[in-house]
């Protein structure tokens, strides 16, 4: 009988705690907060990456744009001149500097036919700080059906960004897992084709 009620006792005991703990409402809060803290950090981490790529994406065309406007109001550059130009546009970017602009500023002759061909007449391109020729002089281009206007000027500017957000940046030479793997770097890039200001044409005569 000691036995049994030992037993008895022991398992109303459990019993009771058991319906203590089942109506404990003290740690539910805590709880709830660890759940969707999580869920929130995301949501605003990944509301933060997007609103900061529109924004480089932004800054991509506005160098294109500003380089464009600069070299068009020339009426002649050098190749100082022209190298200065697309460092005030990779400055455009600022602050962000996970990665560097691609600047091309390529001079476009088109020729005095009934169908123009667009020659390359003089280029030149910043990549990843670090100035070279661009297209090569004397060489077939590409521009837009509605600017092939015979004998005419143009000056185009490519503006191009590896966008690479912050939640996948990894150090240099560590291989990227995950969303890392999957978006890493994002492209960015934009054309401008503008003619110039004040001349008809604009010589650049060491570029």
């Amino acid at each position: 009988m000691n036995m049994k009620r030992a037993i008895l006792n022991g398992l109303d005991s459990t019993k009771t705690r058991l319906l203590r703990l089942v109506g404990d409402r003290r740690g539910v809060a805590a709880l709830e907060f660890a759940m969707v803290a999580p869920v929130l950090l995301s949501l605003y981490f990944v509301t933060m990456e997007v609103a900061q790529g529109i924004e480089a994406n932004k800054k991509v065309s506005r160098i294109g744009s500003m380089v464009a406007d600069l070299v068009t109001q020339q009426q002649s550059i050098s190749r100082s001149e022209l190298e200065a130009i697309m460092q005030i546009g990779g400055a455009i970017l600022l602050p962000y500097n996970r990665s560097q602009p691609d600047i091309t500023v390529t001079a476009i002759k088109l020729t005095d036919k009934a169908n123009p061909k667009a020659i390359v007449q003089w280029s030149r391109r910043m990549r990843n700080g670090v100035f070279m020729q661009g297209p090569v002089k004397g060489t077939e281009t590409q521009v837009p059906t509605t600017l092939k206007i015979r004998d005419t000027f143009l000056i185009e500017v490519s503006a191009s960004l590896e966008y690479r957000p912050v939640l996948t940046w990894t150090a240099e030479n560590k291989a990227a897992i995950g969303l890392a793997a999957s978006f890493d770097r994002i492209a960015m890039d934009e054309s401008y084709f503008l003619r110039p200001r004040m001349t008809a044409e604009i010589d650049c005569s060491d570029c």
